[in-house]
């Protein structure tokens, strides 16, 4: 048997778990498992690791995507640029090298969406944890400049207040990397003037649960063209594999 499985603290709305099972189903392949393992602490990882031999990779989700680092023979650029881990590859020599795949996602989802031609335009990233870190990534190799947008930028970045009419109208691409709206606080959405948006405008949330976001929805009401991010995930999941299947 290939087990493949997600680590993180809580589990129980996985995206994971179900596309991998349906993709083994899909393709015929009764050797692999994709199985949940909620950990307490990213110490429990290495007792994991002991009493599952058969481990062939590992996704990794909030909080554990820096904390693995230690448990980790090597870094991939990829996941070093980035500062987050979201892939463990099991080498064929028992080498356990962490990836970054999440920035791959959204990056290829973004090129589907948004009109590169007009990237000139710039882009407002709100929030600056963990899953800010891939799509700056992602930004930065497709020449679209940014700012972060938070409620404290403490010395760079902007604030929800510097929000004006002008710096709308200037970023057509919105993206939300904050986890406001997720189910089950969908009447929650980031601080932005939603009044100034327009039909020039492009929303991406990387939410995917609920399919339509209170910030997606605000958005359209104003004429702006929104995507969640569901296609993302699966890109990444796609990206994991691909990872996984090198040995």
């Amino acid at each position: 048997m290939r087990q493949f499985g997600l680590i993180g603290l809580k589990l129980e709305h996985s995206f994971s778990q179900a596309y991998f099972t349906q993709k083994f189903e899909t393709l015929g392949l009764d050797d692999c498992t994709y199985s949940l393992f909620e950990l307490p602490s990213i110490r429990e990882l290495t007792a994991l690791m002991e009493s599952t031999p058969e481990l062939r990779g590992l996704n990794v989700t909030i909080p554990f995507k820096e904390q693995v680092w230690p448990y980790l023979d090597e870094v991939a650029p990829s996941a070093a640029r980035i500062g987050a881990v979201n892939v463990i590859e099991f080498t064929a020599d028992n080498r356990r090298v962490g990836h970054n795949t999440d920035y791959i996602g959204f990056r290829e989802s973004l090129r589907r969406f948004y009109p590169l031609r007009g990237a000139e335009a710039g882009a407002l990233v709100l929030g600056t944890g963990g899953s800010s870190k891939a799509v700056e990534a992602a930004l930065r190799e497709l020449g679209i400049r940014y700012w972060l947008v938070s409620r404290n930028p403490m010395g760079h970045g902007l604030t929800y207040d510097d929000l004006t009419p002008a710096i709308m109208s200037a970023h057509s691409l919105i993206i939300n990397t904050t986890p406001l709206g997720t189910f089950p606080n969908m009447d929650e959405c980031p601080p932005i003037p939603y009044q100034h948006l327009s039909a020039q405008h492009y929303l991406y949330d990387l939410i995917y649960n609920p399919s339509e976001t209170l910030f997606m929805a605000k958005g359209l009401e104003q004429g702006a063209q929104a995507k969640n991010g569901f296609e993302m995930l699966g890109l990444q999941a796609e990206a994991s594999w691909e990872i996984w299947n090198r040995r």
